[in-house]
């Protein structure tokens, strides 16, 4: 029986290099692969190929979150970069911070680098700030879900429908009119609630695989 993978970085490989790369000494991007990846693809495919829109922004929100600006069916910016670990708070990964507080934990407070890594993926991020139900935890996810998707306009020239999916971008409907006030200063912009179907994008791709076999 064949093995078939469907890697969740696919979608995300029409981004451009302006988009992609970080400013980074080029050995790292050049000898060590350093670029911009981005995560959730296969979800975010799910839900664009559902909504036929031209400039569409998806917000997989749950357990990790991102956002993505799809113009046109195809990814052209998203939150996530090398790892999973960029962009949005999630539940309880960090999300973006400020290399110079890394070096600070290693450097000045003597915290081992597997210290780190627990601390960045699994004490930070909703976890470190009382969840969405805290008031500091609820302002500060919305907070940054809003002004990613407002960058992504940036990649989109424009945002026709924001859409959302995942656990928290389904459930929490509060979450989502937090975010749509934010972004109120956009003009008219569609909300739409599409839960992501990975399954059926995964499926797909391995019968369009198996038949050309």
């Amino acid at each position: 029986m064949p093995h078939v993978a469907v890697f969740d970085t696919a979608f995300h490989a029409t981004i451009p290099v302006a988009a992609a790369t970080y400013a980074v000494p080029r050995s790292w991007r050049d000898d060590w692969g350093v670029r911009r990846f981005g995560f959730h693809g296969i979800a975010v495919q799910s839900v664009a190929e559902r909504l036929a829109v031209r400039r569409l922004v998806v917000c997989h929100l749950g357990g990790g979150s991102s956002a993505t600006a799809v113009l046109d069916g195809r990814s052209v910016d998203t939150t996530m970069g090398f790892t999973p670990l960029e962009g949005l708070p999630m539940a309880t990964r960090s999300g973006s911070v400020d290399p110079g507080i890394l070096l600070y934990a290693l450097r000045e407070r003597g915290l081992d680098p597997t210290g780190l890594d627990e601390a960045l993926e699994h004490e930070s991020g909703l976890e470190a700030l009382g969840g969405l139900d805290d008031p500091l935890g609820f302002a500060v996810f919305t907070y940054r879900v809003a002004q990613a998707v407002a960058g992504m306009g940036v990649a989109l020239g424009g945002v026709d429908v924001i859409a959302f999916s995942g656990g928290i971008g389904e459930n929490r409907d509060d979450v989502r009119r937090a975010i749509a006030d934010l972004l109120a200063f956009l003009g008219d912009v569609r909300v739409e609630v599409v839960p992501a179907r990975e399954e059926l994008v995964i499926a797909r791709a391995t019968c369009q695989l198996l038949a050309a076999r």
